[in-house]
């Protein structure tokens, strides 16, 4: 319906372009029938607008559907996003995302860092939720704002294993590395104990060690992350893996506790007015998206993705 891949609309401009065989160009304009296949997008649009007028703010938004996961092809959104972004301007990024691929979140924070000079500042508005990879992209902000729908979540990657009937399991990499540092220490407080030997020899040694490798990974980037933006990033990173503390993956992790363990939290409450224009935003965001859907959108951009 002429709509190109970043959102803009292909039937503009509405002004004159020169002359055609001797007489003015005529001025084009969207016909009804685009207007109203479009007609949420620019409501979303003209939300965006209205909340970078009051906040001084580029707003960018990524926002995932309930089993989209962050990956490697949503490099081609986030570039989209930055594409038309002033040089200079601070950026606000709505996330709302359960997770997804740890090296992919790396990327797209280190993609929206290196837009914002030093003297502006990158900030992620999580109205929803930004759990697992979408805390670690937050960890890369300069500010985190949260209201009382808020959550982050524990830094667990999870993992896909066959089971042995050849069924997927879904784990989490902390929970499986504390169920073997268990079993082990039973068994060298017995070991004779039969029923410890019997589950320590469930744990394959070639998973142990990918497990390992993939807990080190993430704890890695995460104290790199908090350490760029000046905070205290052996204790948040060793608080946000601490499955004693958040003993479930889903965990919800608020704003009093994200500032408990030394995040840098702005609180809004659910009544201010900005909070509720965000809120008003993402309502409109969700709608947008089921299932793996991804939308990727700005005041200029709109992008879809489903891969």
């Amino acid at each position: 319906m002429g709509e190109g891949l970043n959102g803009q609309d292909q039937q503009e401009p509405t002004q004159p372009q020169g002359s055609v065989n001797g007489q003015s160009a005529p001025n084009y304009r969207k016909t009804p029938m685009y207007m109203a296949i479009n007609a949420p997008r620019y409501q979303r649009q003209q939300l965006i607008r209205e909340l970078e007028k009051q906040t001084g703010r580029t707003l960018l938004c990524y926002i995932c559907g309930e089993k989209g996961e962050i990956n490697r092809n949503d490099a081609l959104g986030i570039v989209e996003l930055l594409h038309n972004v002033q040089p200079g301007a601070s950026i606000d990024l709505m996330l709302h995302t359960f997770g997804g691929d740890v090296d992919a979140a790396e990327k797209l924070i280190n993609m929206l860092r290196a837009a914002v000079v030093p003297t502006a500042s990158l900030r992620v508005i999580v109205t929803d939720a930004a759990k697992s990879a979408g805390t670690l992209m937050a960890l890369g902000a300069d500010e985190i704002v949260m209201s009382d729908t808020s959550e982050l979540g524990t830094i667990d990657p999870q993992l896909e294993l066959k089971d042995g009937k050849g069924n997927t399991i879904v784990h989490s990499v902390l929970s499986y590395l504390d169920a073997f540092d268990a079993i082990a220490t039973e068994l060298r407080n017995a070991p004779d104990d039969p029923v410890f030997k019997i589950q320590l020899e469930s744990f394959d040694p070639t998973v142990l060690r990918t497990f390992d490798a993939v807990r080190t990974r993430a704890k890695t980037l995460a104290e790199n992350l908090l350490k760029r933006v000046g905070l205290n990033y052996t204790a948040i990173a060793a608080a946000l893996m601490d499955t004693k503390r958040f003993p479930s993956h889903s965990q919800m992790i608020g704003y009093e506790t994200a500032k408990e363990i030394g995040l840098n939290v702005t609180y809004m409450p659910s009544e201010d007015a900005t909070w509720q224009r965000y809120w008003e935003l993402y309502c409109h965001l969700r709608l947008a998206v089921i299932g793996k859907e991804k939308l990727f959108e700005s005041a200029r951009a709109s992008l879809p993705l489903d891969i």
